[in-house]
């Protein structure tokens, strides 16, 4: 062979591709230790439980409230001066010392006011709730609340770490975290046991059982953050306690960074509200304890989320980066018809994979939810209920990957005020509607209620993003995407079908079925029928002739050994 014919690689490429690969991979390896995790919570304090609502609400409070008052900062205005400071000839040496001293004292303050106004932050964001319930809540959140200083110091280490082009540990931290939180879940299982019915009473829980499992849970987040010290101090910068930000270029964001921090903020604080509606569920399923009644709660909303999620977070993600970028320079030359040419394409390129993903989730949902619905005679019967709160939310996940990508072509033009104003709209609305449904449906239905909810708000969503980016762009070839979209869902369609007629097989329809029987078994199901589902989807799309599909498929097969 030739050596001549083999191109030599730039070392910029090499390096971007090393980092991309190991970043990919402790994406990938965290969340698939991230669903164990959520798997085993189940089996240790069951799913449409009250202990698993009430933890569930504990725990997810943190991580909101950093979002919701820090996240955006961290994430929106300090990033690009973290960036520009590791230029300097110190390498942010200064930046980062006061950075990281103003981070540890905000996050700081804003962790102690949390913690010590458990009591009332647990009483506000639910409904219904009893006395005793309350109190459980509001002992798990004490040992929770301190998550929000942690999460807070992985972000901007790990901020800082990337600026230095140490991507591998920001991304394989988490892994660590849910390593954590698994041992943890195995301790609590070993001494305690797995949820049964009848051991769910919050009156009957122990302040040892509070400390394994929420103390376990606060530790991995913990860990996550002190892992990245290490790696910090190996970059040599010679950091120290210094304070005062002025000087620091905060001024410089500008209204980008704060149209950007109003979106979050105005996120954030909705989908609180829908946790707060949420929980009424629980208290209601505490009222029908011993009628066998499988009421799916908040843990069963926020599972179903996580899951219907995926297909979005491993193809549209990357596939969104990767033309952010290109969108950004052609943004950057006025180029405005290849913007709407890669606007168009990349609609249609994800549209692919999430209009399958839907299908099969759909599909699939419930042995899917059987996954995270724990163990024991009421597992089936958890499953089932979850599962098709996980159908509803699934059907408009192809939406909010629409609406997720157009929201895209407004921050490469560095307009942050528009996506603001979509998602004023969109929240605004919702949270009109979430109002409505709790005050008309009764408690028992209304995570099903929320569940529909959401899929309509990622319907409406993707035609307002569609109506902005057209007032913007003009034609950028909507029809040519609906269309493909028409011929993917006839595919996802047939598709599912074969699907639903495997499943059929293995009793999926009927109680006590195969894939119902336990996670394993459940596990089998998922792994014939998506094995079943994918290649009929694929032989449809060539039958179709969808040119998408070799989009599509291009950068994966590049990557296979052989391929140029």
């Amino acid at each position: 062979m030739s050596e001549t014919k083999i191109p030599a690689q730039n070392p910029v490429q090499h390096s971007t591709a090393k980092s991309s690969a190991i970043m990919a991979a402790g994406t990938m390896v965290s969340r698939v230790l991230g669903f164990i995790r959520t798997a085993l919570l189940a089996v240790a304090i069951g799913a449409n439980t009250t202990m698993g609502d009430i933890f569930e609400k504990a725990n997810t409070i943190p991580n909101i409230i950093y979002l919701l008052l820090a996240g955006g900062v961290f994430n929106v205005v300090l990033v690009p001066q973290i960036i520009k400071a590791s230029q300097k000839s110190d390498g942010g040496a200064d930046f980062v010392s006061r950075l990281l001293s103003l981070t540890l004292l905000v996050l700081a303050g804003i962790a102690a006011v949390a913690t010590l106004l458990a009591g009332p932050i647990i009483s506000a964001l639910t409904r219904d709730w009893t006395p005793v319930m309350l109190e459980l809540g509001t002992v798990f959140a004490i040992w929770c609340l301190p998550q929000i200083f942690f999460y807070g110091l992985y972000a901007v280490v790990g901020q800082v770490l990337n600026a230095h082009g140490r991507f591998g540990w920001y991304m394989w931290a988490p892994a660590l975290n849910n390593v954590v939180a698994i041992g943890t879940l195995g301790l609590y299982i070993a001494l305690y046991g797995r949820y049964l019915p009848g051991r769910g009473d919050p009156e009957l829980w122990t302040g040892a059982q509070t400390a394994v499992l929420a103390g376990g849970t606060t530790l991995g987040i913990v860990l996550q953050a002190l892992i990245l010290l290490w790696p910090l101090g190996r970059l040599g910068l010679g950091l120290k306690l210094k304070l005062g930000w002025r000087g620091m270029g905060f001024a410089a964001t500008g209204k980008v960074a704060l149209w950007s921090l109003a979106t979050m903020v105005i996120a954030n604080t909705a989908y609180l509200f829908y946790g707060t509606i949420a929980s009424s569920a629980t208290a209601a399923r505490a009222e029908l304890a011993g009628s066998g009644a499988s009421v799916p709660g908040e843990y069963a909303l926020n599972t179903a989320q996580l899951i219907a999620m995926l297909p979005h977070s491993v193809f549209v993600l990357s596939v969104a980066t990767v033309l952010f970028n290109q969108l950004s320079r052609q943004q950057s030359t006025g180029a405005v018809d290849d913007v709407r040419r890669t606007v168009s394409s990349g609609l249609r390129t994800i549209g692919v994979a999430t209009v399958f993903g839907s299908a099969a989730v759909v599909v699939l949902a419930g042995p899917l939810a059987r996954l995270f619905a724990g163990s024991g005679p009421t597992a089936a019967a958890s499953a089932a209920s979850m599962g098709q709160v996980l159908a509803i939310v699934a059907a408009g996940m192809p939406f909010m990957s629409i609406y997720f990508f157009l929201g895209r072509v407004f921050y490469a033009e560095e307009d942050a005020r528009t996506p603001l104003i979509m998602q004023a709209i969109c929240s605004g609305a919702s949270v009109l509607l979430a109002m409505l449904i709790a005050w008309l449906v009764d408690p028992t239905m209304v995570v099903y209620a929320l569940a529909l909810l959401f899929a309509v708000f990622h319907v409406v969503s993707a035609v307002l993003a569609h109506h902005f980016a057209r007032r913007r762009l003009g034609d950028y070839g909507a029809g040519h995407v609906v269309d493909t979209y028409i011929r993917l869902g006839y595919a996802a369609l047939g598709s599912g079908l074969v699907g639903a007629g495997v499943l059929w097989l293995f009793g999926g329809y009927a109680p006590g079925g195969f894939a119902w029987q336990s996670i394993i078994s459940a596990m089998v199901t998922i792994a014939v029928v998506g094995l079943v589902m994918a290649p009929v989807y694929l032989l449809l799309l060539r039958a179709m002739r969808v040119q998408e599909l070799n989009d599509f498929l291009a950068p994966i097969l590049k990557r296979l050994p052989g391929r140029a």
